[in-house]
């Protein structure tokens, strides 16, 4: 660890940002990307429990307002 952090600084600023770009893209290669359909089917999903959340949100407001009406006319 101390070898490491020795040649960090040994290497500068430009070094560390260059060194930190290549780790990026050295696991941005091990990521599994979905297929189109997976990515369709996943976003199909997302939309319709978000529509499904608004919803019951939009229900219990509802109700809500009624009762915040009837108690306070």
């Amino acid at each position: 660890m101390s070898e490491q952090h020795s040649t960090e600084e040994a290497q500068g600023i430009f070094g560390r940002i260059g060194l930190f770009y290549r780790q990026v893209i050295n696991e941005l290669r091990k990521v599994v990307w979905p297929t189109r359909n997976q990515l369709t089917t996943y976003t199909a999903v997302v939309l319709v429990f978000v529509g499904f959340i608004i919803a019951v949100v939009s229900v219990f407001d509802l109700v809500l307002a009624k009762i915040v009406f009837w108690i306070f006319g």
